[in-house]
Order: structure tokens, then C-alpha cells, then sequence
């Protein structure tokens, strides 16, 4: 079959809806409840607003730099693709080096620009979104035939793991990988093949956790939150009273009293059990709904692109819903108890402005896939058909 010409250029910007819509709602929602999260907090930062505004701008500057990722061609984000994943180990590098790296809660994850913060691993999420895509597009056929394929990558995303321990920051570790191996097991990868990397992967995370006596205690006390309420189980107890506090519609909008130095990060890790308690059911409900709609279209996406036989793109797609729907996962699983206390934000939604900026320009990548598929698909409808399909929607 003959491959259709791939458009120069995007003429007219295709959106879709539906994504539009969930992103959206979920920045609106999100924003609402940072500010009636962080109101409390005014002794702390002199300023009731003074959260709410820098989540402001942290949400215009996502969107400004959304538009300018979202108008780069995706064979130039292809050719750029391994070269972020390098300056993305770079950085993970640089953010250990003592005086780059920005201390928060005994984690060392942030560069301090002065205007902002940049959380370094959010970057990398980003970089290896386009890293996996492009080297799915270059070795898919070795992908499906032969194991090294599929465990090279993986080399590069080990020294990134390590580097994320070393901060630590083991729920980015986790989510890394799983945005690789997801990529590479809708890839093609032989089934056999996949669950030995898992197997190892998975005995890799539960040796790291045993030997590491924090990371001990969160899983013990998930396991029994009440054995301890006010050491140990301190986090995963207040969120459970907030989701019970919520029932189905919540004590109202800023009424909430768990984020009153009950709920630790009220803003930022547990915005979700805000969520819960302040508007209840029904909040909680539209928010699993806005990410569902989100992850939905980002899959159908990826499906048609690589129905037009385009690998980069619809890999790219798949990844960025991976990465959302995963992230998402976790970040409610952990509120709602049902996952180990992690420091994963809510995508779109919690505070912090390197988390915020990165997400957005994820979307901004999500709606050039979709743009450029659409253009393309247009471009090879012959133009008779054309004409008949616009003269029936008129």
C-alpha cells in the first residue's frame, strides 16, 4: 500500500472537544480547591491569597507554554525526543549536586529558578514519553521478536531510576517504568517476554521497600493505619475520616476541617481527600469522571493514529494517557487508601508550579498528536469527497 505524504504543516488546528472539556474542568476544579485548601495557610505565607495566585500563574504559564509545544511538528519532537531524555538525566544529576538541588520535607527533587521550582522528575516523565515513542517507531518490529529489544531502553531508565532513588522519589521510579513497559507491551511485546520483566521489575520494588525502613513503615501502616493514628498512620487516617466526613455531598465548599493541620500537603498530595470531604460523593465522582474522559480520548487518539499508520504519534498518545491515567490512579488510590502513602500529585489539579507547567505541556503534546492525525486523515479523503462531506454538513 502506498504511504500517504504526511502534511508540512498543520494548516488549521484540530481540537478535541471532549479532551478540551476534561482539562478544563479538572484545571477549574483543580484550582478551586488549592484555594480552599490553602486559605488556612495565610499566618504561614502572610497573604490569603498568596497560594491561590501563584497556582494562577503557574496554570497561565502551563497554558502559554501548552500552545507553543502543541505548535512544534511532531517529527521534530521525534528528533528531539532522545536528546530531552539526556538533558533529563542531566538534570537528575545536577538536582543531587548540593546547592543546585532545593531540599523540601527531606527530599532533594527541585531546581529553584527563583520565579519557580522545577520537580525535575515530572521533565523526565515528559522526555521519556518521547523517548519510548520514537525508539518503539525505530525497533517495533524487534520489539515483537527478540527480548534485547525490548530490554535495551530499559538500560537508560534504570540509570534514571536510580538517580530518582537517590533524591529519593520512588513513586516517579515507579511511574517511569510503568510508562515504558506500557509502551512497549502495546507495542507488541511477547507476552512471556513481558511478565519476566515484570517479575523483575516487581521483586526489584518489593527489595527496596524492605530494605528501606521508611518505606517499610508506609506499607505496614497502610496495612493498619489505626495501629498507629498518630505516628505512622497519621496521613492515611485523616484522609479516610475526610472521605467519611464528605458522605455524598459534602460539608461545603471551604468548610472542610481535616486540612486544618490534620491532612498534611492539603494543597498539593491530598488535594483528592479535600475533594472528599468538602463535596463529597458527588466531587469525587466528577473528578475519577473528568480523568476517565481525559485517559478515554487519549487512548482513542493513539488508536487512530495508528490505524493512519503512524507509530510516533499514536505511541506518543499512549504514553501521555499511561502517565496521566496511572499518576491519577495512584495519587486517589493513596488517598483513599487502597495504595501505600506516595508522593505523587494529581494531575491538573494539585499545587506546584514545575508539576503544573509540565502537565500542561503534556496536554499541549496530547493535542498535536490529535491535530496532526485529524489533518492527515482530512489530506487523504480525495477532494470530490471532500466537497460531498461539506456539502452534507451544511
Amino acid at each position: 500500500m502506498k504511504k500517504r505524504a504526511k502534511p508540512s504543516k498543520v494548516g488549521q488546528f484540530h481540537y478535541d472537544n471532549a479532551l478540551v472539556g476534561s482539562c478544563i474542568g479538572l484545571l477549574v476544579l483543580g484550582f478551586i480547591m488549592v484555594a480552599s485548601s490553602s486559605w488556612h495557610l495565610k499566618d504561614k505565607f502572610g497573604n490569603l491569597l498568596n497560594l491561590p495566585i501563584k497556582q494562577m500563574v503557574h496554570i497561565i504559564l502551563g497554558l502559554v507554554l501548552a500552545k507553543f509545544v502543541a505548535d512544534i511538528p511532531l517529527r521534530y519532537w521525534e528528533k528531539m525526543g532522545p536528546w530531552l531524555f539526556i538533558v533529563g538525566l542531566l538534570m537528575l544529576v545536577l538536582v543531587l549536586i548540593p546547592g543546585i538541588g532545593t531540599e523540601v520535607n527531606g527530599s532533594i527533587r527541585w531546581i529553584d529558578l527563583g520565579v519557580i521550582r522545577i520537580q525535575v522528575s515530572e521533565a523526565v516523565k515528559f522526555a521519556a514519553v518521547l523517548y519510548m515513542a520514537g525508539y518503539i517507531n525505530r525497533h517495533q518490529k524487534a520489539i515483537r521478536e527478540t527480548a534485547l529489544s525490548l530490554y535495551k531502553p530499559l538500560v537508560l531508565f534504570s540509570v534514571a531510576g536510580l538517580l530518582l532513588l537517590m533524591e529519593p522519589d520512588f513513586g516517579s521510579t515507579v511511574v517511569i517504568l510503568v510508562i515504558a513497559m506500557g509502551m512497549m507491551f502495546l507495542a507488541g511485546a511477547k507476552l512471556s517476554q513481558f511478565i519476566l520483566l515484570l517479575s523483575l521489575v516487581s521483586s526489584l520494588a518489593t527489595v527496596l521497600v524492605i530494605y528501606a525502613p521508611y518505606r517499610l513503615k508506609r506499607v505496614s501502616s497502610f496495612m493498619d493505619p489505626w495501629a498507629d493514628p498518630l505516628n505512622t498512620g497519621f496521613q492515611l487516617v485523616n484522609a479516610l475520616i475526610s472521605f467519611g466526613r464528605g458522605e455524598v455531598l459534602g460539608v461545603g465548599l471551604g468548610n472542610g476541617i481535616q486540612k486544618l493541620s490534620y491532612l498534611p500537603e492539603a494543597h498539593t498530595d491530598f488535594l483528592f481527600s479535600v475533594i472528599a470531604e468538602e463535596l463529597g460523593l458527588a466531587g469525587v465522582v466528577l473528578t475519577i469522571a473528568l480523568f476517565a474522559i481525559l485517559v478515554w480520548r487519549v487512548f482513542a487518539i493513539a488508536q487512530v493514529a495508528e490505524q493512519a499508520d503512524e507509530p510516533f504519534a499514536a505511541y506518543t498518545a499512549y504514553g501521555l494517557g499511561i502517565w496521566f491515567g496511572f499518576q491519577a490512579f495512584v495519587n486517589m488510590g493513596v488517598n483513599m487508601g487502597i495504595l501505600p502513602t506516595k508522593g505523587l500529585t494529581l494531575p491538573l489539579m494539585s499545587y506546584g508550579g514545575g508539576s503544573m507547567i509540565i502537565m500542561c505541556c503534556a496536554v499541549g503534546l496530547m493535542f498535536r498528536v490529535h491535530s496532526e492525525i485529524t489533518e492527515l486523515n482530512a489530506s487523504s479523503i480525495p477532494e470530490p469527497r471532500v466537497k460531498a462531506a461539506r456539502a452534507k454538513n451544511v
